[in-house]
């Protein structure tokens, strides 16, 4: 895609996702792999590119939210073990073994139904340690060495999911050392038994970022894999580089007068003249609507601009007065870096009461992609 005719597009930092990798494994413990995270499109970052270059920094396991995420990055060409993380209809059993995915199994009914479609399948076994998501109870024993007993169920890997690691509040920390053990306390018991483990992993970024190095075979990284933390502040403990940049355009500049109405309602009407101009994205791209009212800006010639009025589908207006040399086809940073000057998903989760995961995933397929330092 050539920026240069779009009206608004995705910027993709490669060599930033691949430092991100890089200093990633750097902090896991010897034996541990990456397992990179790439749902919901690399969190809007665009799978397909994002794991391409993932591989040729030698990451060899992924992980996606659905048969169909896995599947689209094996006719990509994507290599490796691909982990469908959640629960896949069982009777989508021969598309799982069609395209090599492996699959987790969510519970005991899941793993039952999976083994009763009579196609050999490989899986990892979820333990729920204390999300009360989806796994298996950590503690039932019994349902554990029944689900290794099933026939068509070839178990590769074992794992969990730490859901408050994130926090730094004593009783939160308190939680995750508590998961940790009942986790490790289950293997033991599942390798007294001969029971296979396979594949182990429990920490996902925050686990990476907050924790010691764990004895496992993989670490799950996502959010912290592009750059950013799910909420601010930014993780500082490792230098990580945000990786993706949304740009648009301006496609008109024009005068405002004092008490002028602009927009849906009228709801920009100035005390003083300005100059408005129309930004070439919206709402349907992915943008927070209400974020013009919640102190949203952009970027334009290095400086920051205010959103003013209704977003609308696909445009919004910008208050340009402050640039007066602006005009028609300049280029709108509304996340990432223009100059000297910064936007980050963590101000723009921050103000609209959100995280970055939600903001991130969100960004609309019509919006192409632009990649940097392939």
């Amino acid at each position: 895609m050539d920026e240069r005719t779009a009206r608004a597009w995705r910027e993709i930092d490669l060599e930033a996702v691949a430092h991100n990798a890089n200093t990633l494994q750097s902090a896991l413990a010897p034996g541990c792999g990456l397992m990179a995270v790439v749902k919901a499109d690399a969190y809007g970052h665009g799978a397909l590119p994002i794991a391409r270059r993932l591989e040729r920094e030698g990451v060899a396991a992924f992980a996606v939210a659905c048969l169909e995420e896995g599947a689209a990055l094996r006719r990509g060409g994507i290599g490796g073990e691909i982990l469908v993380l959640g629960c896949t209809s069982p009777q989508m059993a021969p598309s799982l073994a069609r395209w090599d995915l492996t699959q987790t199994v969510a519970d005991e009914a899941h793993g039952l139904a999976l083994s009763s479609q009579g196609v050999p399948l490989r899986v990892h076994l979820a333990l729920d340690t204390g999300m009360r998501r989806l796994g298996v109870p950590a503690g039932d024993r019994e349902a554990i060495a029944r689900l290794c007993a099933l026939p068509n169920l070839d178990i590769r890997g074992v794992f969990s999911h730490l859901c408050v690691s994130d926090s730094p509040l004593p009783e939160d920390r308190r939680y995750t050392l508590d998961q940790l053990s009942l986790f490790y306390d289950t293997l033991r018991w599942m390798k007294t038994r001969s029971l296979p483990v396979g594949e182990t992993h429990i920490q996902a970024s925050y686990g990476i970022l907050n924790l010691p190095p764990q004895p496992c075979r993989w670490a799950r990284a996502g959010i912290a894999l592009y750059g950013v933390g799910s909420a601010p502040p930014r993780p500082s403990r490792l230098p990580l580089r945000p990786v993706l940049s949304l740009r648009a355009r301006l496609a008109t500049v024009r005068s405002l007068a004092a008490g002028e109405g602009a927009g849906y309602g009228l709801a920009f009407r100035p005390d003083t003249p300005r100059r408005l101009g129309v930004v070439t994205i919206g709402y349907a791209d992915g943008l927070p609507r209400d974020l013009p009212q919640r102190g949203g800006q952009v970027l334009l010639r290095g400086r920051r601009c205010p959103m003013v009025g209704r977003m609308c589908m696909d445009q919004l207006l910008v208050d340009v007065t402050g640039v007066p040399a602006s005009t028609p086809g300049d280029v709108v940073t509304l996340l990432g870096r223009d100059g000297g000057a910064e936007i980050t998903a963590e101000e723009i989760a921050a103000i609209c009461g959100t995280i970055t995961n939600e903001l991130l995933s969100r960004l609309g397929s019509r919006l192409p992609l632009v990649t940097r330092n392939g």
